[in-house]
């Protein structure tokens, strides 16, 4: 193996080079998630994230051409730690847990960033297109995945718009967590799914029956 002059061979060196980027990414990635729980995206600075993380300003450019954009992969990689993709065999079990498990992360921390982000794309344009390009496309492509099993499975009807049902189903909790009027927990996280795939489904007698689970919980509420 080759060796440069009174050093260890270039395969390790850059073996342990790679090591040290990693690293270095990891430690901006949670220095960054750690300060904006405390603070807000406005508040922290490129300097801050730097001292925290161990790290200099240039590392962080080296990878990210602006704080926005650390805090969205900070957001995104905790995002993709705690939210299930379940495959269950049913369409309707796997949005409702899925939507149980991205609800939870909402009501994290690291999850109420998301109001953050939506407040900042208003006064920078560039950022909110990044953020729908890397979040919001990002995960509407994952759950599509889902709801093209229930329709190959015969639960959902292949007529209905699939991008309106995703709004249907998810809308509510946006709404929710931005406007802050109303629960987000698992009877609300069921409920929500049941309400649409009440009307997207083949049969309105399904083995499911959404529409008496959702009566009856609507009726054990109000009583």
């Amino acid at each position: 193996m080759k060796k440069r002059s009174g050093s260890l061979p270039v395969q390790e060196n850059k073996s342990r080079g790679r090591q040290r980027s990693l690293e270095a990414e990891a430690s901006i990635l949670k220095a960054t998630l750690y300060l904006l729980e405390r603070k807000s995206l406005r508040e922290i600075t490129t300097d801050a994230i730097a001292r925290s993380a161990g790290v200099s300003k240039a590392t962080i450019y080296k990878w990210w051409p602006n704080k926005s954009l650390v805090a969205l992969d900070a957001y995104l990689g905790s995002m993709a730690e705690r939210v299930v993709m379940p495959d269950t065999g049913s369409a309707f079990k796997d949005f409702t847990l899925q939507l149980q498990s991205v609800m939870s992360f909402y009501k994290s921390p690291s999850g109420r960033l998301f109001c953050q982000f939506i407040a900042e794309g208003q006064s920078d344009p560039a950022f909110l297109t990044l953020f729908r390009e890397r979040f919001l496309y990002a995960r509407r492509d994952a759950v599509r995945v889902m709801w093209q099993r229930g329709v190959m499975r015969g639960e959902i009807r292949k007529e209905v718009d699939s991008e309106i049902a995703l709004d249907l189903i998810y809308g509510p909790m946006i709404f929710r967590l931005l406007a802050g009027h109303g629960s987000l927990n698992q009877h609300d996280s069921d409920a929500m799914v049941e309400a649409v795939f009440g009307g997207i489904q083949v049969s309105a007698n399904n083995k499911y029956k959404t529409s008496k689970n959702l009566s009856n919980r609507t009726i054990a509420k109000n009583t």
